[in-house]
């Protein structure tokens, strides 16, 4: 146990209130400023977001992921195909992401569908990837048990003796994209006393339509 009581921390937000009629057009030109600040203000590593998926029988599960792209199609994050979240996608394809900006009392929700991307697209993100990272991505069985971490750092010695720096090493056919289409995407923003501004766009019919939520 600790003496640390989580309910005693409390924060006022003090910000600049969200109206809107100041609103862009579409959720993704929203966010678009909406990061651009994020980048701004000097958050450690703004394109994290928590990626939510749930087995057909509705169990969640949840994980940090980090966004490699976006536009107004959707958003696009990468990983193993064999991996948890992967495995839930293909079954269920219902996810919800969240970018939890914590300095700037604000956070962006996001609900749709994931797809996996072109095999094209993968590959050319995949060539952008450190030498080290496309390492990773052969080295790493995403999700299996390891006997220790002893293994994992063989498979990688393995791989590196195999594809020194420089070389070409291929895509894995395990490894791709996701791309998240969004079907609603709220803006939250906090505010004093929790009366916070809470701004959802919800696709109906092909368009974007804006509702306020009570905080």
């Amino acid at each position: 146990m600790t003496d640390l009581d989580p309910a005693a921390m409390r924060e006022q937000y003090r910000t600049t209130l969200l109206a809107q009629e100041e609103l862009a057009a579409t959720p993704m030109g929203q966010f678009a400023r909406w990061f651009k600040e994020a980048v701004a203000g000097g958050l450690h590593e703004p394109n994290a977001m928590v990626v939510a998926t749930a087995t057909p029988d509705g169990r969640p599960s949840t994980r940090t992921v980090l966004l490699k792209s976006y536009d107004e199609h959707g958003f696009v994050f990468f990983t193993n195909y064999a991996s948890r979240k992967a495995a839930e996608l293909t079954a269920n394809p219902y996810v919800s992401l969240l970018f939890p900006w914590h300095q700037l009392a604000r956070q962006v929700i996001v609900t749709g569908t994931a797809a996996r991307v072109p095999r094209a697209e993968t590959e050319r993100y995949f060539r952008s990837r450190p030498h080290g990272s496309r390492l990773g991505a052969w080295a790493s069985d995403q999700s299996t048990v390891l006997a220790s971490r002893a293994e994992l750092a063989a498979r990688y010695e393995e791989l590196a003796a195999r594809y020194p720096e420089g070389s070409d090493i291929p895509v894995p056919e395990h490894w791709g994209g996701f791309r998240v289409r969004p079907e609603t995407v709220e803006f939250w923003q906090g505010h004093e006393n929790r009366l916070h501004d809470r701004l959802r766009y919800v696709l109906r019919d092909g368009a974007w339509h804006v509702e306020r939520l009570a905080p």
